[in-house]
């Protein structure tokens, strides 16, 4: 007999587990309260680029995140091939620059442990930098290449996932309002009182986002997530002067195919306020113009804000609950969502079918650890 599992949330994370969960074989109903991708995840920057952003220690969400890029190459192409859609994903490398000559034993510290997982980065001084760079501003002293990490154009992935959802037979109802769950033991059940439906199904994952905070009562149960609001700003670029991925310490900026300049970001504590402020929008370009010049005299064409689902810990809730099997969680992955979506489907499939994923800390991301 074929299990039905609803999904609650249509962003990326959600959309991914259903997509995965439907190439296994289950019947799979997406509950959106606004339309999917609204969110984070079409307001992503969409980097894949766990080295740059985790820069400390070899703990379980670096892995995690390392197994998710590995997956990349497969799953996007997976997703255009089932959508009939293409969609930008750019192998173009990363640099991590610095502006001391005092950083290098910082860069050389992380270069050590991140090589041993497979980073092969390269330490470069300011002229090789220059030669892969030759917009950068000349106080850069050097970066640390990451020829390994990509970036996909965010509203593209988003799109082409709801479509192959769609193709092979996912039911996606969206624009539902509030979306309140009645009933998860032994099964589940949801209503929406907006639109008077009510849903039932076997198992149900919560894939909510900066909202699954909000089910906390419904669910008995703490739910540690909340919403950090995070502002992008973008320039028109056509001739497209950048060519990596470009971080540093104040943030990043990627160039996209279309001939967008993507600089992020501002994060901020504003409740579920997607509001654009010029305080947050001036935070960029106070630092970008000083990474590359030219930006210092270009207004952005663009500025946008989405909420990302943040934990006390940094790390999303992830996995089954303990009191129930009905239960999944996969909520929370703060500015990581789109880097994480093919590892969080596969690691929520394969717990539908009742198997661990090999290889992955899953005891870190425990739903009820805190």
């Amino acid at each position: 007999m074929t299990q039905h599992v609803m999904v609650l949330g249509g962003g990326v994370i959600g959309l991914s587990c259903a997509f995965e969960l439907r190439r296994r074989g289950f019947s799979v109903t997406v509950l959106e309260q606004g339309r999917c991708g609204g969110q984070a995840s079409g307001a992503a920057a969409g980097m894949l680029a766990p080295y740059s952003e985790n820069t400390e220690q070899p703990d379980p969400f670096f892995k995690l995140c390392l197994q998710s890029l590995k997956l990349y190459p497969d799953w996007q192409q997976a997703v255009k091939d089932v959508s009939g859609l293409d969609f930008e994903y750019s192998a173009t490398g990363s640099l991590y620059v610095h502006y001391h000559e005092a950083d290098v034993l910082a860069m050389r510290s992380r270069q050590s442990w991140q090589d041993d997982y497979g980073a092969a980065s390269e330490l470069l001084n300011g002229r090789q930098l220059r030669e892969l760079e030759p917009h950068i501003a000349p106080e850069a002293a050097g970066a640390l290449y990451y020829p390994g990490e990509s970036h996909v154009y965010a509203p593209g992935y988003v799109k082409a996932l709801e479509e192959a959802c769609r193709k092979l037979g996912v039911e996606i109802r969206d624009g539902l309002g509030e979306v309140r769950v009645t009933r998860w033991s032994g099964g589940a059940e949801v209503c929406c009182p907006s639109s008077g439906g009510t849903f039932r199904s076997d198992k149900l994952v919560v894939a909510s986002g900066a909202w699954a905070g909000l089910m906390e009562a419904a669910l008995d149960m703490r739910i540690p997530v909340y919403p950090i609001r995070g502002q992008i700003c973008a320039y028109e670029t056509p001739d497209m002067p950048v060519r990596h991925m470009v971080f540093c310490s104040q943030g990043y900026v990627v160039g996209k195919r279309n001939g967008s300049l993507v600089c992020g970001a501002s994060e901020d504590i504003a409740g579920f306020e997607t509001s654009v402020t010029s305080k947050g929008i001036d935070r960029l370009k106070s630092w970008n113009g000083k990474l590359f010049p030219f930006l210092g005299g270009m207004r952005p064409f663009h500025e946008w804000a989405g909420l990302r689902p943040a934990t006390h810990d940094g790390f999303p809730l992830l996995g089954a609950s303990s009191r129930s099997d009905s239960l999944l969680f996969a909520a929370g992955h703060y500015r990581n969502g789109i880097l994480l979506s093919p590892v969080t489907a596969h690691v929520i499939a394969d717990l539908m079918e009742g198997r661990e994923t090999a290889g992955l800390p899953l005891g870190a991301f425990a739903p009820e650890r805190f």
